[in-house]
């Protein structure tokens, strides 16, 4: 039974990505897409639409309006899950127990919170991040805060103000932030302002600082400067990491925890001499 329902939540799953990925579909075109009967595809898409997620049309099916930006957040959150994952168990690791934490709102910091659910210490977490907050709700050993502010929902994030103005009132003993690019200037950059705003405000009122982002992140810009990558103490990154992009990270003095897809962490990467692999 439990196996069945598990196939069902799948299958779900993969009709809300389909539908968002290409659009309005037939029934037949999800069905290929899915590899299940027009039968079970119909009472699929009746639960969706009982949940608002999709809307019928006639022989066929498209995503509800306002439902695709939720789809777009589990889209990017499964994105690169296993380097993700990997990530957040290096993360995990360095937390302190009876601390306080903060973790942003995104998705490789989300694999933390997934984490710190199954294996609970006691920390007094803070967020702006909902999914976050839904992941740690009544989880026992942890107190939970959420920030106030204007959500953004591109992120399922609150934003803002204030959001700021909290945030000037605490001190956290860790940050965990995560970064849209890290850019060959060699600072934090988000694809938001109000998000780069809130971010800058976060690694002022910490102690320790992780920026946790995967390779492909380091050498691309966005939109709008958070802050130097200098302003943290550690970078939470995975073993493509190029080796001048290691050198880089020892100039600026930040070190580098860099892991690989096993979650194992390699020695020294900093110094590994140029073309050697990374």
């Amino acid at each position: 039974m439990a196996q069945g329902g598990s196939m069902k939540v799948g299958r779900l799953d993969a009709i809300r990505s389909h539908l968002y990925a290409n659009g309005p579909s037939t029934i037949q075109a999800i069905a290929e897409a899915v590899g299940a009967s027009l039968a079970t595809i119909r009472r699929d898409l009746q639960i969706l639409e009982d949940e608002g997620a999709i809307d019928r049309v006639h022989g066929g099916a498209r995503i509800a309006e306002g439902s695709s930006v939720e789809v777009a957040f589990q889209e990017r959150a499964n994105q690169n899950l296993a380097a993700k994952r990997a990530l957040a168990g290096a993360c995990y690791a360095a937390l302190k127990p009876h601390g306080s934490v903060f973790l942003d709102a995104g998705t490789t910091v989300l694999q933390l919170a997934k984490l710190m659910r199954v294996n609970p210490i006691p920390q007094r977490v803070f967020t702006n991040g909902l999914a976050v907050a839904q992941e740690l709700l009544d989880v026992p050993k942890l107190q939970v805060v959420v920030l106030g502010g204007q959500l953004r929902s591109e992120n399922a994030s609150l934003v803002g103000p204030q959001a700021e103005a909290m945030l000037d009132g605490l001190w956290f003993d860790q940050l965990f932030l995560g970064a849209s690019a890290i850019g060959e200037d060699g600072a934090i950059y988000s694809i938001d302002a109000a998000e780069a705003s809130l971010n800058a405000r976060m690694l002022s009122r910490s102690a320790e600082r992780f920026v946790v982002a995967d390779a492909s992140k380091f050498g691309t810009m966005s939109t709008y400067k958070v802050a130097p990558l200098s302003g943290a103490d550690t970078v939470v990154t995975d073993s493509a990491l190029t080796p001048p992009w290691r050198r880089r990270l020892a100039e600026l003095g930040v070190r580098p925890l860099i892991i690989d897809s096993s979650g194992d962490v390699p020695g020294d990467p900093a110094i590994e001499p140029e073309g050697e692999a990374a």
